[in-house]
């Protein structure tokens, strides 16, 4: 049990982060996996059974299936929910954009909530990939979309960056 926490808290280095990714992306069912493996090295990134779709330094696609457990009580998914595919989906374009022995970690994520969400949602994410070493705060966007390429939601997250 300690190796594969050990491996998990691997998943926060960029580099091994990108090569997780590189070698389960052409697996069948390697974006599940991975999301996966992002719900273990973050618990409640879980809950929303994510898959990522694509990744690299400073890009993810992160996909979340409309389930009943991400719905709340009018039928669509719940803002929690849509928060937290934004910050997971954010946090991989972060992590896989910095340099080796930084990390970081997100000090504000807020949403704007357009239209109500059904349906399978996919997160985007683009920030600049970072070559300085110095302790700094980022801002990031995410658009969730739904599966006819309309924008249902905004984030805006804030991550401190460092050593």
């Amino acid at each position: 049990m300690t190796t594969l926490v050990a491996q998990l808290k691997a998943l926060v280095s960029p580099s091994q982060l990108l090569t997780v990714w590189q070698r389960l992306k052409g697996v069948p069912s390697g974006g599940r996996l991975m999301g996966r493996l992002a719900g273990l090295a973050a618990p409640y990134t879980g809950s929303i059974s994510p898959e990522v779709l694509s990744l690299e330094a400073g890009t993810a696609r992160v996909l979340m299936r409309d389930t009943r457990r991400v719905r709340n009580h009018l039928s669509s998914l719940h803002a929690a929910a849509l928060m937290n595919l934004a910050e997971m989906t954010t946090g991989l374009a972060v992590v896989s954009a910095l340099p080796e022995g930084l990390r970081g970690i997100p000090t504000h994520v807020g949403m704007d909530y357009l239209k109500k969400a059904r349906g399978p949602i996919t997160a985007e994410c683009t920030c600049p990939v970072i070559t300085s070493t110095q302790r700094q705060d980022l801002e990031v966007h995410a658009e969730l979309k739904n599966a006819e390429g309309e924008v249902v939601a905004r984030a805006l997250a804030k991550w401190r960056v460092g050593a």
